[in-house]
């Protein structure tokens, strides 16, 4: 009758936890955010560089001001990641990584590994999206 207990235990799977191999999500997203604060550390200094570049007439004018424009939209999405991808790195301190913050149900494997700073199982970021009028698929959350 013991064995019937203790080999019940050995037989069930292991806790999502362990399947989720924490650590190697805690790597990628610490470099993802070394990559964002390189980029970002980047687009700010070819921003400034544009703004100070020589312009000979109205078309270098535009030329220079679509790209400044550019370089700060770009900024500006790196680092809405980078916040995202550090609230991840928090989510894993605090033991709630992996769960969905709307809901609390468990974001599919799946989209772990495709964004690993998903914040929402993937039906709340459809909820999400349409609330915010993403167009379908048009999410990288």
């Amino acid at each position: 009758m013991g064995c019937a207990v203790s080999c019940q235990a050995m037989a069930r799977p292991p806790a999502r936890d362990d399947n989720m191999d924490i650590l190697k999500f805690k790597q990628r997203l610490l470099d993802k955010e070394r990559e964002l604060q390189s980029d970002i550390a980047r687009l700010g200094d070819e921003a400034r560089a544009a703004g100070e570049a020589e312009v000979g007439d109205q078309t270098d004018a535009a030329t220079v001001s679509e790209a400044t424009s550019e370089s700060l939209q770009e900024d500006a999405l790196a680092s809405q990641t980078l916040v995202e991808v550090q609230d991840a790195l928090r989510r894993i301190e605090d033991g709630t990584y992996g769960k969905c913050i709307q809901c609390g149900r468990e974001i599919e494997p799946a989209r772990l590994e495709a964004i690993p700073w998903a914040r929402y199982c993937l039906k709340d970021q459809e909820k999400h999206d349409r609330a915010a009028h993403v167009p379908q698929g048009g999410s990288t959350l």
